[in-house]
């Protein structure tokens, strides 16, 4: 009973410690002018919709995906069925689907995966947006994820705590990975 105990007690400040700061609320407007600093052909009108999107689809996306917990616990709701979705593939792609729904003319989405090359880290996948035709090293990251449903974003330099890869590279990387495990060993 006493390791119940200190297992819950252990797993509350664990919950306690992850969750981010209160918001402020002035979260969208600062967002949409860090989008609008993309460029100077940055229409304001887009920037300002997609920064609005990415704050309300992420909380409608906390509720549809039972948010409760912090992220690496809820991935483990997820993972044994507990969960509908909310692990960080399922939060990028879902947000990189909605702001593609937009049809910017001046924006352009962009998915990144950090950890890839770490055994020792699990994958962490990501959504950038930047300016149209730029890559996603120019952008700013959108990661609902991180906080358990409360969107973190920060221009891609600025996010020291994950070295962003091109999704695409990621997996053709382990897709020719994989196609070197299955070629028939050489015949003697």
């Amino acid at each position: 009973m006493i390791r119940i105990l200190v297992l819950a007690v252990a797993l509350a400040t664990l919950a306690a410690c992850a969750m981010p700061p209160p918001s402020t609320g002035d979260e969208v407007q600062r967002l949409a002018t860090e989008i609008q600093t993309l460029g100077p052909d940055i229409d304001p009108e887009e920037a300002n919709r997609a920064a609005r999107i990415a704050y309300a689809y992420t909380a409608q996306l906390a509720d549809a995906y039972q948010i409760t917990d912090p992220p690496l616990i809820h991935n483990a709701k997820v993972n044994k069925g507990l969960r509908p979705r909310g692990l960080c593939w399922h939060w990028a792609e879902d947000i990189e689907r909605r702001l593609d729904q937009e049809r910017f003319q001046t924006l352009e989405m962009h998915r990144a995966i950090a950890n890839a090359d770490n055994p020792f880290r699990i994958d962490h996948s990501t959504a950038i947006i930047s300016r149209k035709g730029e890559n996603m090293y120019e952008g700013i990251v959108l990661d609902p994820w991180r906080y358990g449903g409360v969107l973190y974003w920060a221009p891609l330099p600025e996010d020291s705590r994950y070295d962003w890869v091109p999704r695409e590279v990621v997996l053709e990387k382990r897709r020719q990975e994989q196609v070197a495990r299955l070629k028939p060993l050489p015949a003697n």
